[in-house]
């Protein structure tokens, strides 16, 4: 199988019920900030991570998949079956999110993103994440949206802060708090 079809020289594209949109469609946009997101958290599991918080990265991003999936489908028109988000997705998101929080120290201040690669690229990762969520959400405004997909990346952009802080710590990386100028 080629890689390129040429199919996307005019800049169309298909979704993946058959209608071709423009590349700059909205749904294109959520799908392929997505994909983005995925790419970053495959980035941060280049640092070699403990075994759990890598099994969980992989976890994530299946589900990125998964949600990639549901929103290059057209509404109505899933021609074969696709796999879901689902609650659970959420609540996996949220234990680990307590779990890594009962590691760390209260927070006092924000914190000014880095302080080594991984934490940098966590908060990255975060942020991608927020743009994902607002894309997707701007999408469900104008379209059918899984409910479970903006949930999910909410919750995912909470995980990646928690996992910066987590990454610090096991990292002996001191966080920089923020100190607003009071002058």
């Amino acid at each position: 199988m080629k890689i390129y079809t040429k199919t996307g020289d005019q800049g169309k594209t298909s979704l993946l019920g058959g209608s071709r949109v423009a590349k700059y469609h909205l749904r294109i946009e959520a799908y392929g900030t997505v994909d983005e997101l995925n790419s970053h958290i495959g980035l941060i599991r280049s640092y070699g991570l403990n075994g759990d918080t890598e099994t969980k990265l992989i976890s994530i991003q299946e589900q990125l998949f998964t949600a990639g999936s549901q929103l290059a489908s057209e509404p109505g028109e899933r021609k074969f079956p696709i796999p879901e988000l689902k609650d659970a997705d959420v609540k996996f998101l949220e234990k680990s999110i307590d779990e890594m929080q009962d590691e760390l120290p209260p927070m006092k201040n924000f914190v000014l993103p880095g302080g080594s690669p991984e934490v940098g690229h966590a908060h990255v990762a975060r942020c991608v994440c927020r743009r994902a969520e607002r894309i997707v959400l701007h999408l469900k405004d104008e379209s059918d949206v899984d409910d479970p997909i903006p949930v999910y990346l909410n919750r995912l952009s909470d995980f990646l802060f928690v996992l910066s802080r987590k990454l610090a710590k096991d990292g002996g990386v001191k966080e920089t708090p923020w100190i607003p100028n009071k002058s």
